[in-house]
């Protein structure tokens, strides 16, 4: 990021690291003083608040706060001198802003393959406006074809609450589910399950052609089982997605 009074980045993006940034800095756009904001978590979402913090810091924006996603979006939003709030404390959230894994023709979405799903949910469904940023490596025909659908569950009873799920989609070619493991911290090759910041275990859950049927039914079907807590498929919460291709150009999406 350049000095705090550096213009957005020119459309000239290559790289799918310029394209996020270019993307979030189309959404900090939309911000306007006095303004509390949902802060979403992951890469895309960083770029939106180095920007943010940077018209905080040269004055071109007062007054905004945040509502922040995850811890590591709490801890970023702190060193670029973002003020926070907590969701009980936040009279209203203005606006909420963050990346997504995959966005389908009807903004659908996945997101929480890094974890927050949750707090993301929460946060970003407390809001009047939110809006995605994307590259257009996101898009997909249907949801669950580019990787992992994630599905938070408590910790009590996670493989058996792991079988329920994959009953959900028993008679699916090419379904699979696995709770999420990562490398473990004693640095040697072994493999311990991903904690969210909440305390429960991920359950990723993958499908060859993607998710077909109706998705709110499938919603349904997951949150009915005790020991999930919420889903990764964020549907009808997109208010509006900002894309940034490869040309060089940006194309926003609204909600029909």
């Amino acid at each position: 990021m350049g000095s705090a009074g550096s213009p957005p980045p020119t459309l000239d993006a290559t790289t799918q690291e310029d394209l996020k940034r270019v993307a979030a800095y189309k959404a900090v756009e939309m911000v306007k003083s006095d303004m509390t904001l949902g802060l979403g978590t992951g890469s895309t979402a960083a770029h939106a608040l180095d920007r943010l913090g940077a018209l905080l810091r040269n004055g071109a924006l007062r007054g905004v706060a945040g509502v922040p996603t995850s811890l590591k979006t709490e801890a970023h939003a702190a060193r670029v001198g973002i003020p926070m709030l907590a969701l009980a404390d936040a009279a209203e959230i203005h606006l909420s802003i963050d990346g997504a894994d995959e966005v389908d023709p009807d903004l659908n979405l996945v997101k929480g393959r890094g974890g927050s799903l949750l707090r993301e949910k929460m946060i970003e469904g407390a809001g009047g406006r939110f809006v995605v940023i994307v590259d257009e490596s996101k898009l997909v025909p249907r949801l669950g074809c580019t990787g992992a659908v994630p599905v938070e569950v408590v910790p009590f009873g996670s493989a058996y609450t792991l079988g329920l799920i994959r009953k959900v989609f028993d008679q699916l070619p090419g379904f699979s589910a696995r709770l999420r493991t990562v490398k473990s911290k004693a640095g040697d090759d072994a493999e311990e399950i991903f904690v969210t910041d909440n305390g429960n275990y991920i359950v990723e859950m993958f499908f060859d052609d993607g998710i077909h049927g109706d998705l709110r039914a499938i919603s349904d079907s997951l949150l009915r089982i005790t020991g999930v807590v919420e889903h990764g498929m964020f549907l009808g919460m997109a208010t509006s997605v900002i894309i940034a291709k490869k040309d060089g150009s940006v194309s926003v999406l609204t909600k029909k």
